[in-house]
């Protein structure tokens, strides 16, 4: 299946790198954020991508240009570095398509944007690109087809550090609890999705505000529940969380094999 990435929003909750590049590109170890979620679904089988840019696009186009295997791969240099013999390879077998969406495009005036690279596709992913996980993939995927769904989205608990407060009378506080002990469920983007999406869709609207409303009237929209790891990175703090775990090797999202643990 085809990935839709949508890369191309200011990131301005995390404007200490944004200023300077697209929140997709803010990097997490040696890597950008971007690359560990392509690096996600590639996992799965799932290698042909298609960014959706838009704020400094350039960024990420020249990246990928310039990638350097060597930064995430072991490898033999010989012949004073003249031979270099990668041990492993990211992107070799990955296709991606750069389609400059507009800096100031919506959700789903991107997707539309991306419709014509879409055709022969019944069903597609789709993703914010700022958010991380270890969701097994292929295990919502197999339940979206089996409900018969125009749409899924991963559903997830809230990972921000917020507290929720209940009250009683006199507004005397009754209880503090985090956000994550909650029943809440947020959308946490890993969109699972058929090409009928489109005839749902119109100009100028977000993805999940009319599209997804008018899908949930037809009972075609499903949410997959998911207790395990996600992490959305729109903060300096989330970015520094993330940070720590790749660096002591205990990131959860890391599922592929060559992650170095």
């Amino acid at each position: 299946m085809k990935v839709v990435l949508f890369c191309g929003g200011l990131g301005m909750r995390i404007r200490e790198y944004s200023d300077e590049v697209p929140k997709p590109m803010v990097p997490i170890g040696d890597r950008p954020l971007v690359w560990h979620v392509m690096k996600y679904y590639a996992h799965y089988g799932h290698k042909d991508f298609i960014l959706c840019l838009g704020y400094k696009a350039n960024a990420i186009k020249q990246y990928f240009l310039n990638y350097n295997e060597c930064f995430s791969n072991d490898f033999t240099m010989s012949n004073g570095g003249q031979d270099i013999d990668l041990a492993n390879s990211d992107i070799d077998d990955w296709r991606i398509t750069f389609v400059d969406t507009g800096a100031a495009c919506n959700i789903g005036g991107r997707l539309l944007k991306v419709r014509e690279h879409l055709r022969g596709e019944k069903v597609f992913l789709a993703n914010y690109s700022d958010n991380l996980t270890d969701l097994p993939l292929p295990e919502m995927i197999d339940s979206f087809k089996e409900e018969g769904m125009i749409a899924s989205f991963l559903c997830v608990r809230p990972s921000q550090s917020f507290h929720l407060v209940s009250t009683g009378e006199r507004k005397i506080v009754t209880g503090i609890d985090h956000v994550s002990k909650s029943d809440i469920w947020i959308n946490g983007g890993y969109f699972v999705l058929k090409d009928e999406l489109f005839d749902f869709m119109r100009s100028g609207e977000d993805l999940v505000i009319e599209p997804f409303q008018r899908l949930i009237e037809q009972k075609k929209l499903m949410a997959y529940k998911y207790d395990g790891f996600f992490m959305c990175m729109d903060t300096f703090k989330e970015r520094a969380m993330l940070e720590e775990m790749y660096t002591y090797g205990k990131a959860p999202w890391g599922v592929w094999p060559t992650y170095k643990r």
